[in-house]
């Protein structure tokens, strides 16, 4: 091993070929896993901040605040049942805004929510036509006691302050107070306004075993009930993006996989002669594939180091808002375990014919 880490520091250009291609593809691995956390993040936000035990939906709305409603009758038997602490309503729309100083066909997509309890990272219910609206609207210039307009309406909305990670369904959300979004529902989606006391969802918190069930068998069937996990994941979209990407990064590391695999493999036949004097000296062909082992890790390593520092500064030149682009330490993390695992998957592919060199023949094909 020590001698396949000598070559490494005496003959790197023997591995540039490798460890460029390897930091192209840890990019492409990397970049993939940044762009799915950032679409998940932006379309799940509202969802994640939410302190509940469990959501509640009609039964009907297959985890869709736009087809649910939820009635007193029905919030009346969720707040009966023994061990609920605390029950919202929760509504949404979403719209297009007209942001002051944009132009007036340069809407901002925005979801906004009317609450009673609030999320995390949420202040309390702000006042009357008031609302905290989510960092990300600051990239298309909104900015603390601005008034922005929303929908056909232009129902004027002023902005409070803003909140962090709160996104929904890939737009930008507003906080309000239930006031507040049933009147821009009415004035925006007349079809879809509610009555008063009407809900499209509710947070519940309580110290219940299988709260979500419990709800479901305490109003008859009338909701559909869920954890917060189990609701992020019935957002429609969420689960087929989640696999349609896992599958590209799955191809990605078998890519990896391949061009490590192929790289030494050729690296192993041109080496055959020294691996037999290697062996007549008495190293064993475990002592040899170990080094190329070796030489793969560093190899994978030092592409992921340079694939890394890259990616994060890709992503502080990407504007904000523009792509929903999220790189994190556990994301590099887990991508260049997976890169150094298909490298060692990759060596093992010359294992067989290390282990098929005979010191004899090898030998004699030099002299």
């Amino acid at each position: 091993m020590r001698l396949a880490l000598t070559e490494l520091r005496r003959r790197p250009g023997r591995f540039t070929t490798a460890t460029v291609i390897l930091t192209l593809i840890a990019i492409l691995l990397m970049f993939l896993g940044g762009l799915l956390d950032g679409l998940i993040a932006s379309s799940t936000g509202a969802i994640r901040a939410q302190q509940a035990d469990a959501i509640v939906y009609s039964d009907t709305a297959q985890a869709s605040f736009v087809r649910s409603r939820i009635d007193d009758e029905v919030r009346a038997k969720v707040e009966a049942i023994e061990g609920v602490t605390e029950v919202g309503g929760i509504g949404n729309v979403q719209l297009g805004a007209r942001i002051p100083g944009n132009g007036p066909r340069d809407l901002a997509g925005v979801a906004l929510f009317g609450y009673e309890l609030a999320p995390d990272g949420v202040p309390e219910v702000p006042g009357a036509g008031q609302a905290w609206a989510d960092d990300t609207l600051q990239a298309d210039g909104v900015e603390i006691g601005m008034s922005i307009e929303l929908g056909p309406a232009r129902s004027p909305i002023e902005i409070v302050g803003f909140v962090t990670d709160t996104s929904f369904n890939g737009q930008a959300s507003l906080w309000a107070s239930p006031d507040t979004w049933r009147a821009v529902l009415s004035e925006n989606r007349p079809d879809a306004q509610l009555a008063p006391g009407v809900y499209q969802g509710l947070i519940v918190r309580g110290a219940v075993d299988d709260l979500p069930a419990v709800i479901d068998a305490a109003t008859d069937g009338a909701t559909e009930s869920f954890t917060v996990d189990d609701a992020i994941n019935a957002i429609p979209g969420v689960s087929e993006q989640t696999g349609t990407f896992n599958q590209i990064i799955g191809v990605t590391v078998a890519i990896a996989l391949v061009v490590i695999g192929l790289f030494f493999a050729l690296l192993t036949v041109e080496r055959t002669s020294l691996y037999g004097v290697l062996k007549a000296l008495g190293a064993k062909s475990s002592t040899i594939f170990a080094g190329l082992v070796a030489q793969a890790v560093v190899v994978t390593a030092i592409a992921a180091f340079i694939a890394g520092a890259l990616v994060v500064g890709l992503d502080l030149l990407i504007p904000p808002g523009s792509i929903p682009l999220l790189i994190t330490p556990g994301r590099i993390i887990t991508s260049t375990v997976l890169l150094l695992v298909a490298a060692i998957i990759g060596c093992s592919f010359s294992l067989r014919r290390v282990l098929r060199v005979d010191p004899a023949s090898a030998i004699g094909t030099t002299s």
